[in-house]
């Protein structure tokens, strides 16, 4: 007997171009599933992979960006989108080093490079002019886990992120560090001192890499027999780190080492446990990360977790470049850290 309801919902369908939601909905699946299906993720059971396929020939649907290469609307420009206020964009020099590898992939090829700085809720405006055709792909780096918005980009153009994205619905390219590796090497280090008393500045709690920096520093300290010190947010910015430092001092006046999980935040922490009356190393043993040019701007040469910014930004463009052309790329790319021995460790 008709089905008058399911052929009006497919009359509807076929005058309707079909969405991810509308795939997910008929597939009786997440919308992160249709995702990973669509960007051929392994990282899915069997079953739904094929209840997504089916759900996808069912409907008639294109993904977009299958859509766009099909029919050549290339633009030739990639997006470099940072979720951060403009101000710590500009006051990070961890982000020029992302920015001059990305360039100088680029040279080498015909694409040219569009900058976004972008707030966590950057609104509709910058979403359309991403997903209109502008550009053909996008690296992101510094994401929080609120840019939710990376989740509808991600349905238009293909993305690659430079670090882990902490969204559960964006499955994608990624390069990164073993950050959680570079928080042990800089706990390692501080019990390899002698210090006993080891607390941390780290970066905001809504982004992986700064959790998995703590959580390696916080792994070691306690396999060493010790109990971690507090971890205070810097939220990897110079203010912060100043910030986090004075409180770090009230609240543990006993501390003999810290590790700071971004130079940046070192250059401005270091001061501040100087004008209290610290010695670098002598009283209070210090480890940043980045190895970035802030090193250069602490009072005392900064012992560092070395992490390939510059790198990191050339192999994220080099793999954007490389799937917009075709080709098949690894999922994931990690990329060396080092410890850099001076000496505030």
């Amino acid at each position: 007997m008709p089905d008058p309801d399911g052929e009006m919902e497919m009359s509807v369908l076929r005058h309707t171009a079909p969405t991810l939601e509308m795939v997910a909905a008929r597939a009786g699946v997440s919308r992160a599933t249709v995702s990973r299906v669509v960007n051929g993720s392994d990282k899915v059971n069997p079953s739904s992979v094929e209840a997504v396929r089916a759900a996808i020939a069912e409907l008639g649907y294109v993904p977009n960006r299958a859509a766009r290469s099909l029919a050549s609307a290339q633009s030739h420009a990639i997006a470099l989108v940072v979720p951060e206020d403009i101000t710590r964009f500009f006051g990070d020099v961890f982000f020029a080093s992302i920015v001059a590898g990305i360039d100088r992939r680029l040279e080498e090829s015909d694409y040219v490079l569009n900058l976004m700085v972008a707030s966590s809720d950057p609104g509709a405006k910058n979403s359309r002019y991403l997903m209109g055709g502008a550009v053909d792909g996008a690296v992101v780096v510094s994401h929080h886990t609120s840019n939710h918005f990376l989740e509808r980009i991600g349905d238009a153009i293909p993305l690659v992120f430079g670090g882990r994205p902490g969204l559960e619905a964006i499955d994608t390219w990624v390069v990164d560090v073993d950050n959680e590796e570079g928080g042990a090497v800089a706990g390692r280090r501080l019990v390899a001192r002698g210090c006993t008393r080891i607390a941390a500045i780290t970066g905001p709690e809504d982004m992986q890499s700064a959790n998995e920096r703590t959580h390696g520093w916080r792994r070691v300290v306690a396999e060493a027999g010790l109990e971690p010190g507090p971890a205070i947010s810097g939220d990897f910015t110079a203010v912060g780190g100043a910030r986090a430092a004075r409180e770090l001092l009230a609240r543990y006046p006993e501390v003999d080492g810290v590790f700071i999980a971004s130079d940046l935040m070192a250059s401005a922490a270091m001061p501040v446990l100087i004008e209290a009356g610290r010695r670098i190393p002598e009283d209070v043993a210090v480890v940043g990360y980045d190895d970035s040019p802030a090193a250069d701007m602490c009072p005392v040469p900064l012992t560092t977790v070395k992490q390939p910014s510059e790198a990191m930004g050339w192999e994220t463009a080099d793999i954007l470049i490389d799937v917009l052309a075709g080709n098949e790329r690894p999922w994931s790319t990690i990329l060396p850290i080092e410890l850099i021995e001076r000496d505030s460790a």
